[in-house]
C-alpha cells in the first residue's frame, strides 16, 4: 500500500506516485509529468534542458507543482492517451460527481517558446475542485514575484517568466482557486513561457490549442508503418519517442527528466536530459523501419553536426543542441525521489572514454548512407575517420558501454564495438565501390576478433565475459550476434546465452550486469535493464527461438504502465519501474524487438 502524501491544501490526501503513476506530455522541445492525480510534478522550461520550474517530482511540494484535483474524496481515477495523441484524459470519480482533466503541450513549432493548457470538465455530478499553480523556479529554490499583467497573472524570478491565464473567473486568474463544477461545466487554463524581459507570450485559445494538438498527433500517427501484430504498443512507443526529440535540432534525450533512481533510495541517480550516441543506432533504426524517414534523418544530421571533425574528440553524449561540457553537480535542497539522493544536474559521464561510442556511431552512418545521401563527403569522410581512429584506440582500456564509475577495463563489448567500426567502414567501401584503401582496416579488425575469442571468451564458463580475465556476465554481450561478430547459432553464443539466462535472468527479464563496487564504483543493486530484455528477445529470434522470443517480448513489453510508458528498469519483485521516465532507450529496444520478431528486421543494420 502507497504512503499518503501530507495533504495539500484544501485537497484530499493522494498517495505518494510511484514513478509508472506519472504520465507524459511534450511538445518536442520540452515534456511534463502529470500524476494520475492531477499533478504536473515536473517540468523544465523553456527546454528539456533548462531548469525545472515543477521540481516537485524529486523533492516536495513545496519544490514546486501544479494540482488540480476535486476537494473531496476520489473513489476512483481512470486516465488514458486520447487515441493516437500526446493528449491526456484523466477522470476522477468522487461520491459527488465525476469531472474529467485534460492536459496536452501543443506541438510548439509556431511559437517561440512552449505551454501547458489544461481543462476540467464535469461529466455529471457537482464536483468542488481546487486548482494550485506553485511554480517555483531554479529547481524548485527560486519564489517567484506574482503580479497581474494584461489579463494574466505573471510569475517571475531571475530570467524565467510563467504566464497563466482562464481560469474560472474573468480578469487575471489566481494561482490558487477553488470552485465547483455541475454537468457540462468546464474551466480552461494555459500556462506559458517567456523570458522576464520579453514581452508576454500571446493569449490563447485553449479549445483551438486542442484541435490543433489532436490533429498533429493523429495525422503523425497515419503516416507510421507498424507490425500490426504489435501496433498499439509501437505505435505508443514511437508518440514517446517524438515527443523527446528537440524539434529545433533533431537531437533526442534519453529521458525528460533527471534524478529518478535506479535504486530505490539509493544513489544511482542521473541526468537524462541529453543526447547519447549509443542511442543513434536504434533511434535512426526504429525510425527508419516505422516509415519516418524524418525524425531519422533529423538525428542522423544532429549527430553529424555533434561529433564534427576529429574522432578523436567524440564524446558518449552531448546536449540537446549539440554541447559538449556538461558538467555535474548536486542539488542539496531537493531531497530527491522517495529521499534518493544526490539529485544530479548535468552528467559527469560525459568526458569518459567508451570504445562502443565508434561502433554505434559506425552502425548509424552506415544505415543512413544506405537510406538517405549515400556517399555523402562528411558522412563517408566520418565512417572511415572513426574506423582509423579505432586501429589507434582499440586496445586502450575504457568504461564500457554502462559508463562504469570504478576502474577502466578491457571491457568485451567495447572491443566488439571497434570491431563493428571497422567492418561497417569495410563493407560501405565494398558495397559502393568506392575508392578507399581498407586492407590495413581488415587486418585490424582480425586482430580485434582473434582477441576477443581468444582473451573475452572463457572456456570455464563456456561464455564471453563482462571483460578480460574477469568471471562475470554482461547483457551487452549481446552485441556479438546482434552486431555480427559471431552468428546467434555459433557455440560460443549460445553459451553466452545459457550464461546470461542462468546469472542475470529476475523474474523472467534480464539484468545488464550484477553491481560490484570495484566495476561500476557504486553502491546498491537495481532493477532488470528494459532495453537488454528486449534485445535478448530479439536474440532469440535469431537463434530460432521463436517461441521464447515472444514470451520475453511479451513479458518485457508487459512492464509498461497503464498507458503504455516505460522506465529504464524494473523490479520483478516490487513490480515497480525505475530510473528515468519515461526511458527512449526502452521504447527504441522495444520497437526494435517489434519488427526484428514480427518481420525478420534486424535491430542493428546488417
Amino acid at each position: 500500500m502507497s504512503q499518503l502524501h501530507a495533504s495539500r491544501r484544501g485537497a484530499a490526501p493522494v498517495p505518494t506516485p510511484r514513478i509508472e503513476d506519472h504520465a507524459l506530455i511534450g511538445d518536442m522541445r520540452t515534456a511534463a509529468l502529470v500524476t494520475m492525480y492531477g499533478s504536473i510534478d515536473w517540468l523544465c522550461l523553456p527546454a528539456f534542458d533548462s531548469d525545472a520550474c515543477f521540481a516537485a517530482l524529486v523533492g516536495t511540494a513545496d519544490n514546486g507543482h501544479w494540482t488540480i484535483t476535486p476537494t473531496v474524496p476520489v473513489r476512483e481515477v481512470r486516465r488514458h492517451y486520447r487515441k493516437s495523441t500526446l493528449i491526456l484524459e484523466t477522470e476522477f470519480v468522487t461520491e459527488r460527481g465525476t469531472v474529467r482533466l485534460l492536459d496536452f503541450m501543443p506541438p510548439a513549432h509556431e511559437r517561440k517558446y512552449s505551454r501547458v493548457c489544461r481543462s476540467i470538465r464535469c461529466i455529471n455530478g457537482t464536483v468542488p475542485l481546487r486548482s494550485e499553480l506553485s511554480p517555483r523556479l531554479a529547481f524548485g529554490r527560486a519564489i517567484p514575484r506574482i503580479v497581474p499583467i494584461d489579463g494574466a497573472t505573471k510569475m517571475f524570478a531571475g530570467p524565467d517568466a510563467l504566464y497563466l491565464r482562464g481560469g474560472p473567473t474573468n480578469g487575471a486568474p489566481s494561482p490558487v482557486a477553488e470552485f465547483v463544477l455541475s454537468a457540462g461545466e468546464e474551466v480552461s487554463y494555459s500556462l506559458g513561457y517567456a523570458r522576464s524581459y520579453e514581452e508576454p507570450p500571446r493569449e490563447d485559445d485553449v479549445v483551438q490549442a486542442e484541435r490543433a494538438t489532436e490533429e498533429f498527433w493523429t495525422r503523425w500517427c497515419s503516416t507510421l508503418h507498424v507490425p500490426p501484430q504489435y501496433q498499439d504498443l509501437v505505435i505508443r512507443s514511437l508518440i514517446t519517442l517524438k515527443a523527446c526529440i528537440y524539434e529545433p535540432t533533431g537531437g533526442i534525450v534519453a529521458a525528460p527528466t533527471s534524478s529518478l533512481p535506479e535504486t530505490p533510495r539509493g544513489e544511482r541517480n542521473w541526468d537524462y536530459r541529453f543526447c547519447w550516441l549509443r542511442d543513434g543506432m536504434l533511434a535512426v533504426r526504429s525510425f527508419i523501419l516505422a516509415g519516418r524517414r524524418e525524425e531519422a534523418r533529423a538525428f542522423f544530421e544532429w549527430i553529424l553536426r555533434a561529433v564534427a571533425g576529429d574522432p578523436a574528440q567524440m564524446q558518449i553524449m552531448y546536449g540537446i543542441r549539440g554541447e559538449r561540457r556538461l558538467s555535474e553537480v548536486e542539488l542539496a535542497w531537493l531531497e530527491g525521489y522517495e529521499g534518493a539522493k544526490p539529485v544530479r544536474v548535468g552528467n559527469a559521464a560525459y568526458d569518459q572514454r567508451q570504445l562502443d561510442i565508434y561502433g554505434e556511431m559506425a552502425l548509424v552512418l552506415y544505415e543512413a548512407g544506405r537510406d538517405f545521401d549515400a556517399h555523402r563527403p562528411e558522412a563517408v569522410s566520418a565512417l572511415i575517420g572513426i574506423a582509423r581512429h579505432v586501429m589507434c584506440v582499440w586496445r586502450q582500456p575504457d568504461r564500457g558501454i554502462w559508463e562504469m564509475r570504478g576502474p577502466e577495463r578491457d571491457f568485451t563489448a567495447s572491443k566488439v564495438s571497434a570491431w563493428t567500426a571497422l567492418d561497417r567502414a569495410i563493407r560501405y567501401t565494398e558495397e559502393y565501390g568506392l575508392d578507399e584503401p581498407v586492407e590495413d582496416l581488415r587486418k585490424t579488425r582480425e586482430a580485434i576478433f582473434q582477441e576477443v575469442c581468444h582473451k573475452g571468451f572463457s572456456p570455464e564458463l563456456n561464455s564471453f565475459t563482462q571483460y578480460y580475465g574477469g568471471k562475470g556476465l554482461d547483457a551487452s554481450l549481446l552485441f556479438i550476434p546482434l552486431a555480427g561478430f559471431l552468428p546467434a547459432t555459433d557455440p560460443r553464443v549460445v553459451g553466452t546465452v545459457e550464461a546470461l539466462e542462468r546469472e542475470l535472468l529476475r523474474g523472467g527479464l534480464l539484468l545488464r550486469f550484477k553491481p560490484e563496487a570495484d566495476v561500476d564504483g557504486l553502491s546498491g543493486d537495481e532493477g532488470v535493464f528494459l532495453a537488454c530484455s528486449f534485445w535478448l528477445a530479439a536474440t532469440y529470434q535469431m537463434m530460432g527461438r521463436e517461441e521464447d522470443a515472444h514470451r520475453l517480448f511479451n513479458k518485457a513489453a508487459a512492464a509498461r504502465n497503464d498507458l503504455g510508458l516505460l522506465a529504464e528498469e524494473y523490479d520483478p519483485n516490487s513490480q515497480r519501474q525505475l530510473g528515468n521516465f519515461p526511458q527512449a532507450f526502452s521504447h527504441f529496444a522495444l520497437v526494435s524487438a517489434a519488427f526484428a520478431l514480427a518481420e525478420g528486421a534486424p535491430m542493428v543494420p546488417r
